[in-house]
C-alpha cells in the first residue's frame, strides 16, 4: 500500500467548506493528535482557496491565516456520581456544542474519538462527507480502562460507531490502515494512507551551550533522550530497566510528564529513583512543559532518542528527533517501522508484551537487555550516530513536510467528495 499521492489539480478544485474537529489545539497541545491538527490546519490554511474552520476545546486558540479556530465550551456541565463519567458527559457535552455550531459544510474531519460524536450529528444533520484520522485506537489502548473506568466502554463504542460510518478515513501510517480494516472492517478503498509530518525549519539541528546547562543537562557526557508523556503507550517504565544495562557514567535525559494515573507517576518515580540511587546511571527528569526550541535542543544535543513505545499509530517524536540529526532507537510497533529506516536512521527492537498467548515472565527482561544494547552500540559509536542522524534528517525533508501532507488532504477530501455518499 502506497502512501497517498495528492492529485495536481487538488488547490483548481471547487472551494471546499472544511470543519475540523479536535479536542487539543495549538497552543494547548499534549499530543501528537494536538500537533498534528494545528499543523495541518495551518499548512491548508496556507494554501489558501478554502474555507476552514476549527472548533477545539483549547479556550484561546492560536490565529493562523487562512484558518477560523473557535473555542467550543461544555453548553451544560453533568457532574456524575463517578468522576470518570463526569469526564466523559464533558466530551459528549462539547459534542453537541461543536455539532450545534455547524450549519452547514462539504467536510467534517474529526480528529479523537472526543470528536467522533460530533462529526457524527453533523453528518446526519448537514448532509457533510464525514472524514476521520486515525491517530490511535481504543481496543488497542486497553491500559486507558485505568483512566477511564467503564466509560472506556463509552469512548470504543462511540469511535466503532465512527468508522463503520464514516465516508473517507486518514491513516497516519500503513500500519493503522491494515487496522482500521481488521477492527471496524472498513473498505481500504475508503482509507487513505497520509503519514504525519515535521516543520524541518522549526525542527533542525540547534546548539545553546548556556541554556542547556540551564537545564540540568552536562554537555561534556553523552546522553540518551525521552520526549514523551507519562503513560503506558510510551513505554517510560521499559527505558528505564532497560536503562539498568547502559555503560556506567550514561546521561538519561527524560522530557517526560502529564502522568495518565497516579499508579503510573509512582512507578516511574520509583524507577528513576532506583537509578539515581545506584549512582551509575547520570538521571536528568525534566517533567514540566519545554518549549519547542528547548526540544529542538535536547534532541540536537543527543547521542541517539530512545523511542520504548509499546503502542505508536505513527510516532511525530521520531520525526522531530529526525529533523534534529539525531539517531532512533525504537521499538518495532505500528507505524514506527515506517518512519525510522532501521540500520539507516536508527535501530528497531522487537518487542511483544506479555500476555496470555506470550505467557513468557522474561519477556520484559529480554526486551530491556534487547534495548539497552541498541542504545549502547550508538552511545560508543558516535560516527554511526551521527552518520544515521544525517541519514534522518534528509528523510524527513524528503518525505514528511506538512505542504505535502496538506496538499494530499485536500485531494482525499475531493475524492471523498466525487464519490457517492454512503448515508
Amino acid at each position: 500500500m502506497a502512501w497517498y499521492v495528492a492529485a495536481s489539480e487538488s488547490n483548481d478544485a471547487a472551494k471546499m467548506r472544511i470543519v475540523l474537529l479536535t479536542h487539543e489545539y495549538p497552543p494547548d497541545i499534549y499530543g501528537g493528535a494536538g500537533v498534528h491538527i494545528g499543523k495541518l490546519a495551518e499548512a491548508m490554511g496556507r494554501l489558501g482557496g478554502h474555507d476552514i474552520r476549527v472548533l477545539t476545546a483549547t479556550v484561546d486558540p492560536a490565529a493562523v491565516p487562512g484558518v477560523v479556530a473557535e473555542h467550543v465550551p461544555v453548553p451544560c456541565p453533568i457532574v456524575a456520581p463517578d468522576p470518570q463519567h463526569t469526564r466523559l458527559y464533558d466530551t459528549l457535552g462539547r459534542c453537541l456544542g461543536m455539532a450545534a455550531a455547524v450549519e452547514d459544510a462539504d467536510i467534517v474531519h474529526a480528529h479523537t474519538w472526543y470528536t467522533h460524536f460530533a462529526a457524527l450529528l453533523v453528518q446526519q444533520l448537514t448532509g457533510a462527507r464525514m472524514l476521520l484520522t486515525t491517530h490511535s485506537l481504543e481496543p488497542h489502548r486497553p491500559w486507558k480502562r485505568e483512566q477511564l473506568g467503564r466509560a472506556y466502554d463509552m469512548s470504543s463504542w462511540i469511535e466503532r460507531s465512527a468508522y463503520q460510518s464514516a465516508d473517507g478515513v486518514v491513516a497516519v501510517s500503513k500500519a493503522m490502515a491494515r487496522d482500521v480494516h481488521t477492527l471496524y472492517g472498513v473498505d481500504l478503498a475508503r482509507v487513505a494512507p497520509i503519514p504525519n509530518g515535521i516543520d524541518p525549519d522549526e525542527f533542525q539541528p540547534t546548539f545553546d551551550l548556556e541554556r542547556m546547562e540551564d537545564l540540568g543537562v552536562d554537555v561534556d557526557v553523552p546522553y540518551v533522550l525521552f520526549v514523551g508523556r507519562i503513560t503506558r503507550q510510551k513505554g517510560l517504565p521499559l527505558l528505564l530497566r532497560a536503562a539498568r544495562h547502559l555503560p556506567d557514567g550514561t546521561q538519561l535525559v527524560l522530557a517526560a510528564g502529564q502522568p495518565d494515573t497516579p499508579e503510573i507517576a509512582e512507578e516511574t518515580t520509583a524507577l528513576v529513583k532506583a537509578l539515581q540511587d545506584k549512582g551509575r546511571i547520570r538521571v536528568v527528569w525534566l517533567d514540566r512543559m519545554l518549549s519547542r526550541r528547548d526540544v529542538a535542543l535536547l534532541y540536537s544535543g543527543a547521542c541517539v532518542f530512545a523511542c520504548p513505545s509499546v503502542y505508536e499509530p505513527f510516532g511525530i517524536i521520531n520525526l522531530e528527533a529526525m529533523a534534529c540529526a539525531c539517531p532512533v532507537v525504537g521499538t518495532r510497533v505500528g507505524g514506527i517501522p515506517e518512519v525510522v529506516v532501521d540500520g539507516e536512521t536508527g535501530t528497531l527492537v522487537a518487542f511483544t508484551p506479555v500476555s496470555d498467548e506470550n505467557p513468557d515472565p522474561l519477556r520484559p527482561e529480554r526486551f530491556a537487555q534487547d534495548f539497552a544494547a541498541a542504545l549502547t552500540e550508538l552511545l560508543q559509536n558516535p560516527a554511526k550516530a551521527r552518520a544515521m542522524g544525517e541519514a534522518g534528517r534528509a528523510r524527513v525533508e524528503a518525505r514528511f513536510t506538512w505542504a505535502a501532507i496538506a496538499e494530499a488532504t485536500l485531494a482525499f477530501y475531493q475524492k471523498t467528495l466525487a464519490a457517492p455518499p454512503r448515508l
